[in-house]
């Protein structure tokens, strides 16, 4: 295959790891490849990133590769924030991949496909190549409409990343106005989606993911995501930057998506499955009980998790 849509290939420090990604990149055969890089937070990880950076000179198809690297360590935040500012400054459209983030083949038609077909449908803010339902959920087309932004693995417009704002600044009037609870059905949820807000918000977790599930939240934004999971996420680890403990949407197994695709007649976001998603990956059942003792109970619990899982599961 010759893909026409440009990839944006984020890497860091795991050389072993973008080989692996960059293996069904080579195979995608994009025609444009736009690679960024973070710097080495210690002089001990400067050969593994210059490993990894290599990895990418392996191209040996037609192909104008790009590069974006930085000589010091941004961090999570600031390097991916700033990476899709510059891969959206240079190109209306993108499918978008982390050095830990392993594609099946056919991710990059679903999203080439449907970058085309909804690009300016402004409803849509992403295309999403994750589903964590394990083949459970019973669809009737090829893709679905969800409220939550799974990063692993997806695509977006410029017309959609316009509306990034890595200060967060509107989330205190969001957070003070009670727009949470009308979003989300669940007590227990809205809850940790308030700390995951808010710790991005002051600085204490250092990611770019949660504001921009804010920016898609805020703009009433909707998600494509597959009726089969197309990405396996393989970076937890002692080595990762926050996933360093298996979680249930880490490594998920992945399957091909089947073509010509079946479209939704309707642009409607499927609440019962985002419900069960909810129930599967955080632990918060689907019809809360809403007694004190039930909520203090899971907010601890949803603490402990949330230490754990860190940003990687994004809104």
């Amino acid at each position: 295959m010759s893909l026409s849509t440009p990839v944006a290939f984020f890497i860091f420090n795991r050389p072993r790891l973008t080989e692996a990604v960059f293996r069904v990149i080579a195979q995608a055969r994009p025609r444009k490849l736009l690679v960024i890089a973070d710097g080495p937070r210690f002089p001990e990880e400067v050969d593994k990133c210059q490993q990894a950076r290599r990895v990418v000179e392996a191209v040996d198809w037609d192909c104008e590769v790009l590069t974006h690297f930085s000589h010091i360590n941004l961090g999570c935040k600031r390097r991916v924030s700033s990476g899709l500012d510059w891969v959206f400054h240079l190109e209306s459209e993108a499918i978008i991949l982390e050095d830990d983030c392993v594609p099946d083949l056919t991710l990059f038609r679903f999203c080439e496909e449907l970058l085309e077909a909804y690009r300016d449908d402004k409803r849509i803010m992403m295309i999403s190549g994750d589903n964590y339902h394990g083949g459970e959920q019973q669809l009737n087309y090829s893709y679905y409409f969800s409220r939550y932004t799974h990063i692993w693995g997806w695509a977006t417009w410029r017309r959609a990343w316009q509306f990034f704002d890595p200060d967060m600044k509107l989330w205190p009037e969001v957070r003070d106005s009670g727009w949470l609870e009308q979003i989300y059905e669940n007590p227990p949820e809205v809850e940790y989606r308030r700390r995951c807000f808010e710790g991005t918000y002051v600085g204490t977790i250092d990611t770019w993911d949660y504001a921009w599930s804010l920016a898609c939240l805020i703009q009433s934004g909707l998600v494509i995501r597959p009726r089969t999971n197309l990405v396996s996420n393989i970076g937890a680890g002692q080595d990762a930057t926050h996933t360093r403990e298996p979680t249930a949407s880490a490594d998920f197994p992945r399957s091909p998506m089947t073509f010509p695709l079946r479209h939704p007649p309707f642009v409607l976001r499927d609440a019962r499955l985002d419900s069960l998603e909810v129930e599967r990956l955080l632990g918060i059942p689907r019809h809360p009980h809403t007694t004190a003792g039930y909520l203090r109970d899971r907010m601890r619990r949803l603490a402990k998790r949330a230490r754990r899982v860190r940003h990687r599961w994004s809104t």
